[in-house]
């Protein structure tokens, strides 16, 4: 029964999704161009806004708990365990007084509405996977943005999205170039629960009347621990959080 609507609701979705892409596409090109990086950025919380609530359309729920006490100014590094591309609006929108910014693909840069625009104009590090040198000087740079402008990065240590919900295993790599640059940051987990229900069939149909979560868990102090027992404390906090 999900499976049928998702082949009723889907088109609506992405049309939706469609639309809005290209509204804010020229809203974000004005803001950046003629007033700056705050209005710019407004423009990108609002868009992920609607995003995130595009989800509703197909009958999908979205909840964010953060009961944690984080720092405004500190530069944090949120480590999550990644489903889908949904992950992100909903990140994004949630944690905006944060200032986080994506540790992306170079790929995602270019012919997506919105989307690449504020990759390549809103801080983000856009790396090329097949070049391990620019993917570090990349995600070396926004440590520096960092702690320059005390903001904060969001990354999906797994590599990849996971299809059964299943967390895969931490890398290092990311946060150790971050924590180099920028090593005041604090890290802070997220647990993410059944955004991978929703792309369960691929993208069309879309799964329909899902209870997606995202919880923000306790932050951990990096101090002079070794980033791979961060990052094995930060995969094991996620898979407790998620039953795993």
């Amino acid at each position: 029964m999900r499976k049928l609507l998702g082949y009723i609701l889907s088109p609506f979705h992405y049309l939706f999704w469609a639309l809005l892409l290209l509204i804010f596409h020229p809203i974000q090109w004005i803001c950046f161009n003629a007033f700056g990086y705050r209005a710019h950025k407004w423009s990108v919380d609002a868009l992920n806004f609607f995003l995130v609530y595009t989800n509703y359309v197909l009958g999908n729920t979205v909840k964010f708990t953060n009961k944690q006490n984080l720092p405004i100014g500190r530069p944090i590094i949120f480590i999550a365990n990644h489903q889908s591309l949904y992950d992100i609006p909903t990140m994004i929108w949630f944690l905006r007084k944060y200032h986080a910014k994506f540790i992306s693909k170079i790929e995602l840069t270019k012919g997506i509405p919105s989307i690449s625009y504020n990759l390549r104009h809103g801080g983000a590090a856009n790396i090329d996977r097949k070049d391990s040198r620019q993917a570090i000087t990349e995600i070396a740079k926004l440590g520096t943005r960092m702690k320059e402008n005390k903001w904060s990065a969001m990354i999906f240590p797994e590599g990849t999205r996971s299809k059964d919900g299943s967390v895969k295993p931490f890398q290092a790599g990311g946060v150790a170039t971050l924590l180099k640059k920028c090593p005041e940051a604090l890290i802070v987990p997220i647990a993410i629960n059944n955004s991978w229900k929703m792309v369960r069939y691929g993208t069309f149909p879309l799964n329909t009347f899902i209870s997606m979560t995202w919880e923000v868990l306790p932050p951990i102090e990096p101090g002079k621990t070794p980033v791979e027992e961060l990052m094995l404390q930060a995969e094991n906090e996620i898979k407790k959080a998620l039953g795993q």
